[in-house]
């Protein structure tokens, strides 16, 4: 009876060890498990990446063939190491040390020692790699440029780091993700899924064929192509007329919020960031602390909207009935704050001014005098700039946008708390803000955000989230956040005598602008001159003016809305004012007719004001002057 039941438990032992046996290889596989068996090899099979198209289908980014020199660590055989490292183009310290670093990653796992091999190192070294056990070609795929443009909007693929490892377990050591712009935000939709292949090694170390006949491999899933809102012909044309300039140019649909052009001056060819240069390249392009091409300007650049902000506060004080469009301001060719009068920056001539006359003339006074009635409409300060605050973030103004781009800075537009930190709580009033009133003071916009507050002009009171991405794989997006429209607090009615003003800009003599019109193009739009400080030795210095200029065309059906920044760009209509209209008349006719101002714009640089020993230096545009 002893005997029967312990030859029991050990069968039913033996049984219950077989069953979970079964069990685990069966039911309870996983890829996770196979690459922890150090008698099978897995070799992965890389998809290509998704292409990348601009709005009218036409190739901006594509892939080309490229070749990785792997390792396994723990199949390395004795070498002739100098002999090998010669061969792919490696010092013998860098060798040691992905050697070493391979091992850390893991022993049994494949790691890059030489990433990115042309076709013909390619082509030398393949039939000498069997010499050096333990290492092996891998083919992949690297991007291939079909334009010189749009590296800011395009972004860059490079090798993961260990951070990234940490965070997603489908990338492993040496394999390239997105790390900027498109290429970073979509990199799921873009990278596609990789195959992997299992192969069965004997006791030997040697290879024997597929495990379980490849019953567990995969085939690679090539990457979506993508559509892009971009116009390449707009964007390649616009970096032209930014040569040898700095800062940003921001072109949407205003139907849409589609961005037609995403510009940042410098730029780079992105073709740059491919290959085995792509270390040595990116180093020199990053470290250009002086004209900082990897710096986004039209995302990033956070510096005040000047003269286009006024037209904010006319709105806001039709919407506040503080004000009608026939009221009249007197400018003193300046205006006054208590007995001082301040001549900062107001050119018009002075006289008397309606919001028309403000707007085209670009009257300081007038705005003041507009910003002064919208704060002595309410009980008290606070409660004045509440109602402010939120009239202007309503387009968009003072928060990061949310576009699909990795990229972005929310500009600032200053509350009652940020003023009570400086003066304290209340102890301080309309007059000691009131530059905010013609976009000077502590009021900072990017350039996408001052391109979409035009957007939401040209609609009369609705913009929609500027965005990048138009189609995936043939099939237009439909992400609400993208398509659905944004109200801002102003009602319909107020825009149209907005509207009426910034279109004499170009079309009366007085206009800021009158001479920029384009043939058969009715546009609308505000020149913008932003002083400029800096600190040099201690000492408050003004700089040379910065240029900006906003505006959309046609007047009567709105197809784009831009705004241009240009450091040190001297007033508003003349660098980024000739830009916008030469945009613009590209867009809207595919040609330009007035050659000589194209001329003028495409030589023209600002090399000689960059050159300045203050170049670089940080601008303090903030400073009270009075």
């Amino acid at each position: 009876m002893k005997k029967v039941l312990l030859s029991s438990i050990i069968i039913l032992i033996g049984l219950t060890f077989l069953g979970r046996l079964s069990f685990l290889q069966i039911f309870s596989f996983s890829p996770d498990q196979i690459l922890e068996d150090t008698a099978i090899k897995p070799v992965y099979d890389y998809p290509e990446r998704g292409y990348i198209y601009d709005r009218n289908g036409k190739l901006l980014v594509a892939n080309q063939a490229a070749y990785d020199v792997m390792v396994i660590p723990r199949e390395v055989k004795p070498l002739d190491t100098l002999e090998f490292c010669n061969l792919i183009g490696i010092d013998k310290l860098k060798f040691i040390d992905k050697l070493k670093k391979a091992r850390i990653y893991s022993p049994r796992l494949p790691s890059v020692v030489v990433s990115q091999l042309s076709k013909e190192d390619y082509a030398r070294l393949q039939e000498k790699m069997r010499k050096y056990e333990g290492f092996y070609i891998q083919k992949r795929s690297l991007r291939y440029y079909d334009t010189e443009s749009a590296a800011n909007a395009l972004g860059y693929i490079s090798e993961v780091t260990p951070a990234d490892l940490k965070k997603n377990p489908y990338y492993a050591q040496g394999e390239l993700k997105g790390k900027t712009g498109v290429e970073k935000y979509y990199e799921n939709i873009l990278r596609g899924t990789k195959g992997v292949k299992y192969i069965q090694k004997d006791r030997f170390n040697r290879d024997i064929g597929p495990y379980k006949d490849g019953a567990l491999d995969t085939l690679p899933k090539p990457g979506k192509e993508i559509y892009l809102t971009i116009d390449k012909e707009l964007q390649e044309y616009g970096e032209r007329l930014m040569v040898g300039k700095r800062g940003g140019i921001v072109a949407l649909d205003p139907s849409s919020g589609e961005i037609l052009s995403l510009i940042s001056g410098p730029t780079y060819d992105p073709a740059l960031l491919v290959g085995r240069e792509r270390s040595a390249n990116y180093s020199k392009l990053y470290y250009d602390s002086i004209a900082k091409p990897t710096w986004d300007r039209s995302l990033e650049a956070q510096e005040s909207p000047g003269s286009p902000f006024k037209v904010i506060n006319a709105l806001i004080a039709l919407q506040e009935n503080v004000m009608t469009t026939t009221d009249k301001i007197t400018c003193y060719n300046g205006f006054y704050v208590g007995k001082n009068r301040i001549k900062r920056g107001c050119h018009c001539g002075g006289g008397f001014r309606d919001m028309n006359t403000g707007i085209y003339k670009s009257c300081n006074a007038y705005f003041a005098g507009a910003f002064k009635k919208i704060f002595e409409n309410f009980d008290s300060t606070d409660d004045a700039m509440d109602i402010w605050q939120n009239h202007v973030k309503s387009f968009g103004l003072g928060s990061y946008l949310g576009t699909d781009l990795p990229a972005g800075k929310p500009g600032r537009i200053p509350g009652k708390e940020y003023y009570d930190k400086i003066y304290g709580d209340n102890r301080w009033s309309w007059s000691y803000i009131v530059s905010n009133s013609f976009g000077q003071g502590e009021v900072s916009t990017t350039p996408i955000q001052l391109a979409n507050m035009t957007a939401a002009i040209a609609n009369k009171g609705f913009y929609y989230t500027p965005h990048i991405l138009k189609k995936v794989d043939g099939e237009m997006i439909t992400d609400p956040q993208y398509t659905l429209r944004k109200y801002t607090t102003i009602d319909a009615k107020h825009f149209e005598p907005i509207i009426k003003g910034m279109e004499n800009v170009y079309k009366l003599s007085g206009g800021t602008a009158h001479w920029l019109q384009v043939p058969g193009i009715n546009i609308a739009g505000k020149t913008g001159t932003v002083e400029n400080f800096t600190r040099i030795d201690g000492v408050r210095t003004q700089l040379t003016d910065h240029s900006i200029f906003v505006a959309f065309a046609p007047v009567e059906n709105p197809k784009i809305a831009l705004a241009i920044f240009i450091e040190h760009g001297y007033y508003g209509g003349r660098f980024a004012g000739h830009i916008a209209s030469l945009m613009i008349e590209k867009y809207l006719k595919g040609e330009i007719t007035r050659k000589d101002l194209e001329k003028k714009m495409l030589e023209k640089t600002l090399e000689k004001e960059y050159a300045k020993p203050y170049s670089g230096k940080p601008f303090i545009i903030n400073e009270k002057v009075w």
